[in-house]
């Protein structure tokens, strides 16, 4: 009780003291305890606040990232730590996030030390804003060896956090490059993955290693000194899954996408600021690069005479040849001149249904650096959509399919997709229809478009399948070989064997 009275005796005493003594030595005397607690304390106490200066206009960046941060270590042995967490899930989030409440502590470890951030709220005299900060506290003898390491693993664990839970969008051009925006955006939630692609197995290992080592080749293309982008070229026929593969590449490295409609694109500045206008992390698709404008120039055949003719005559008209439009020019330095280094962690991919189209100065390498030829199914990828779509691992006409994809009656992904996706109810009668489908393209009744191979599966001697190839086109273009030319007579009898092979697997169902 002794010890009771006199501690209350102590606190009047404060109280009397604090209404007593002027305001500038109570400040000193604060400030001088909380020296000396700083001094005899084996800690380290570092204040991260929501703004920067006093004015409370600009943001500080760290504080964001810590608090990403702090959602990104969302895990049972760090929850158990704080007692009390604020959740909350925005419109823009696919996950709930959660928040430290207000004067509460979440502890960290990190190179076998204990850390722990505190979440500080207080109300600001005669208002009702909040002054909000977080403070670190790490031990004293090692803050010089863990401050900056730390804080490096804490910006880098928050902008990953921030990119994979972020939800990611679909841009388009609005025709207004030159203005303050000339994009627009939709949510991009398109399902297409590695997973669900009808691929081959070795490409779309190859394709996954070459987008993980570009995510992660930050430092990699700053000191080989490269502007950090990928270019990608997609060619192949209708329905053989491009633009399935540049949505899997969006979801696989969470990034936006940018649909560039180059027809509606005045000229190269507005080309120029376009790009300017893009984010980081994210891929700018330009589709059927050979259709959407005339591009194509051949520099070697027309004469210097032919070209000077032309451009008088159109001047004569009244008409501009280079303001005008978007020239090869233009576009050969939005995707590897001084203008692409504008930002960074970009994909660059054209996509084209012939790739002979494409004029050669915008494949080479440097600017394409790797083509993905995409054709019909192999085997793989047909056994990929049928587990997709009727979600069987085997069945016995899968035989007969190899069959008729050795003669030459492979399909394009989507014209499978769609028959599967039609008889998706009944597995047997969905087979049995791709099968006199790939009957039908043997018998040349399929003129479709999409039936023919591409002229590289062709050449690596492969079944209709994809195949992608690093490095300049010259290194592996090769002249289609001369096939043997299958008669008439050996298609009717491939036909009759087929037909024989159908009739012993039904046979087999009925025992």
């Amino acid at each position: 009780m002794e010890i009771l009275s006199q501690m209350w005796s102590f606190l009047g005493l404060l109280t009397v003291l604090q209404n007593v003594l002027p305001t500038q030595l109570l400040s000193l005397l604060h400030s001088f305890y909380e020296s000396l607690q700083d001094f005899f304390s084996p800690y380290s106490y570092f204040e991260v606040p929501e703004f920067n200066g006093y004015c409370g206009v600009d943001v500080n960046d760290l504080y964001r990232q810590v608090n990403l941060y702090l959602n990104s270590v969302n895990n049972p042995s760090s929850a158990a730590t704080c007692r009390r967490l604020t959740l909350s899930r925005s419109k823009s989030s696919n996950r709930i996030s959660f928040t430290v409440a207000p004067n509460q502590t979440v502890h960290d470890s990190f190179s076998n030390h204990t850390l722990s951030w505190t979440h500080h709220v207080d109300t600001v005299q005669d208002s009702l804003e909040e002054k909000r900060s977080f403070t670190l506290k790490l031990p004293k003898r090692h803050r010089h060896t863990l401050l900056s390491p730390y804080l490096d693993h804490v910006t880098s664990r928050a902008e990953e956090f921030e990119r994979v839970s972020r939800e990611r969008r679909l841009f388009t051009n609005n025709g207004h490059g030159s203005y303050e925006s000339g994009w627009v955006s939709v949510p991009f939630r398109h399902p297409s993955t590695f997973e669900t692609l009808a691929l081959e197995p070795d490409l779309k290992k190859q394709i996954t290693e070459d987008l993980t080592a570009f995510a992660n080749g930050k430092e990699f293309y700053h000191r080989v000194g490269r502007a950090w982008k990928r270019g990608y070229l997609l060619h192949g026929p209708p329905g053989s899954g491009k633009s399935s593969l540049i949505a899997a590449m969006a979801n696989y490295l969470c990034y936006d996408v940018y649909d560039l409609e180059l027809t509606k694109v005045s000229d190269n500045s507005e080309l120029r600021a376009l790009l300017i206008q893009t984010t980081n992390r994210s891929i700018i698709v330009i589709e059927d690069i050979d259709c959407t404008v005339d591009l194509t120039v051949d520099r070697t055949i027309k004469p210097r005479s032919t070209l000077m003719r032309k451009r008088k005559e159109m001047v004569a008209r009244g008409e501009q040849e280079e303001s005008g439009r978007v020239t090869l020019s233009g576009l050969l330095n939005f995707t590897d001149g001084l203008w692409s280094c504008c930002g960074e962690e970009r994909i660059i991919v054209f996509t084209t249904n012939y790739r002979d189209n494409v004029d050669p100065a915008l494949v080479r390498c440097g600017r394409m650096d790797v083509h993905v030829s995409l054709g019909t199914c192999g085997m793989h990828a047909f056994k990929a959509l049928v587990k997709n779509y009727l979600g069987l691992d085997s069945h016995p006409a899968f035989e007969v399919v190899e069959s008729c994809l050795r003669s030459g009656g492979a399909l394009t992904p989507a014209q499978v997709g769609e028959v599967l996706l039609r008889n998706r109810g009944d597995a047997d009668l969905a087979l049995r229809d791709v099968v006199s489908a790939m009957q039908a393209k043997i018998l040349g009744l399929g003129h479709g478009e999409g039936m023919e191979c591409d002229d590289a599966a062709a050449a690596a001697g492969r079944s209709p399948e994809s195949v992608l190839m690093v490095g300049s086109p010259e290194s592996w273009m090769k002249k289609r070989k001369e096939s043997g030319g299958s008669t008439w007579e050996k298609k009717v009898k491939f036909l009759v064997r087929l037909r024989s092979l159908t009739k012993s697997d039904s046979g087999r169902r009925g025992v």
